[in-house]
């Protein structure tokens, strides 16, 4: 069993025994959120996390994501609850199969040929090349499909500069996500990230502060050069993955403040291997740079949070006069709430490689979202997880893959 980490020394820093469910503990939080990193094909792994979520009777209120996590996190937050899985399944089998009417036979018939050989590693690999090149070459439906060659270096705007165009993917949103739901004033709160293409600077679409579109969500799905950038209020952004790659800062630092319950999606490891030839350097340095170091993240943050709360206790000392003008400089890092994080990452297979990320085959995406479903289920079968931390704790990280 994973280890917790706590963000300060303390004599109850073991978890604690509990008699709860990790439903009832989830009750005690102000805020529960369903934090959604960026990783493409990947993003089914995320898919089998919340129907965990969804047998165990969580309902996050907090729904973020980055790229493909903004995909999932939009039909999570844009379908009722009973109808949250069905839909998350309906976009990922869309997906799953080539854009292309020939490519989806070729991928049929080499489906069920490899299918004698699913329990073969160097076949499992051979698949999911052959799926990785069906997206490159025809794309995938209701996703992204290739531009014709003659157009690629004629573009006179950042909306067509790229490879593909994801005009199947508006389409899709607009299908399977309802934005008046997301919109809705006492819907859960959504965010999605992205980076404006002529500054630079990092944004946040907030349902808090704006009316969400599917050009919100596919704007933080954009990934250059591959995908274009997405025009909004006159202003073009990208996949919020080129800057950052999980949304789980914003969750945090995010008013108002309150007890949280962060439950942390990840695509990506930051740990692993040191590679042994070429195709694995390209595979680690995708780790590395799409990981977003969220495990030494989550370490600042908790000490962040203990901070928080020493000031905010120093502040609200007996007898302490604070002037006015210093209280209001010092308000938003002021809070006694306290952060438990469960972390969950995906871990690649051997046979997946440097094209991981957009190997689209149906078998890979069944795989993915087993491996989220099994994994949610070994983390609830820990209801201390889900506990509130002891009072004074500040912030506490759980991770069933911790130390393995």
């Amino acid at each position: 069993m994973a280890k917790a980490r706590v963000a300060k020394k303390s004599t109850t820093s073991r978890p604690r025994k509990t008699t709860m469910t990790p439903a009832l503990a989830a009750r005690g939080y102000a805020n529960v959120a369903l934090v959604l990193q960026g990783g493409g094909a990947l993003g089914a792994y995320q898919c089998g996390v919340y129907e965990g979520l969804a047998e165990a009777g969580i309902a996050p209120n907090w729904f973020a994501g980055i790229s493909i996590g903004a995909i999932n996190a939009a039909i999570l937050a844009g379908n009722a609850p009973a109808q949250r899985v069905a839909r998350l399944r309906q976009f990922w089998e869309r997906v799953s199969t080539p854009a292309l009417p020939l490519a989806r036979r070729t991928a049929t018939w080499r489906r069920r040929w490899l299918s004698a050989f699913v329990g073969i590693e160097p076949w499992r690999s051979l698949s999911n090349a052959a799926s990785a090149l069906d997206a490159l070459a025809f794309g995938q439906s209701g996703f992204f499909v290739p531009r014709p060659p003659a157009t690629l270096w004629n573009a006179r705007d950042p909306a067509s500069a790229s490879f593909y165009s994801t005009a199947p993917l508006k389409s899709t949103l607009e299908e399977l996500v309802d934005f008046e739901r997301i919109n809705h004033r006492g819907a859960p709160r959504f965010a999605v990230g992205a980076v404006n293409v002529r500054s630079g600077n990092f944004a946040y679409f907030d349902n808090r502060r704006t009316q969400i579109r599917a050009e919100h969500v596919m704007a933080s799905g954009a990934l250059p050069p591959g995908f274009p950038a997405v025009e909004i209020d006159g202003e073009f952004y990208w996949d919020g993955g080129v800057v950052s790659n999980t949304p789980l800062e914003y969750v945090i630092d995010s008013e108002p403040h309150g007890d949280m319950l962060a439950l942390q999606v990840d695509l990506w490891s930051a740990r692993g291997e040191a590679p042994r030839n070429l195709a694995d350097v390209l595979e680690r340095q995708k780790d590395i740079q799409y990981s977003s170091r969220t495990r030494s993240g989550t370490d600042r943050m908790a000490e962040r949070q203990r901070l928080r709360m020493a000031l905010h206790e120093l502040m609200t000392l007996p007898g302490r006069r604070v002037p006015q003008a210093l209280r209001r400089q010092l308000e938003p890092w002021l809070g006694a709430q306290c952060l438990n994080v469960v972390h969950l990452i995906y871990r690649a297979k051997s046979y997946e490689e440097q094209y991981k990320d957009y190997a689209f085959g149906d078998a890979t995406m069944r795989e993915h979202w087993a491996a989220g479903l099994a994994d949610m289920r070994a983390s609830l079968a820990h209801p201390e997880y889900f506990t509130r931390p002891p009072a004074g704790t500040g912030a506490v990280t759980h991770d069933i893959h911790r130390g393995k």
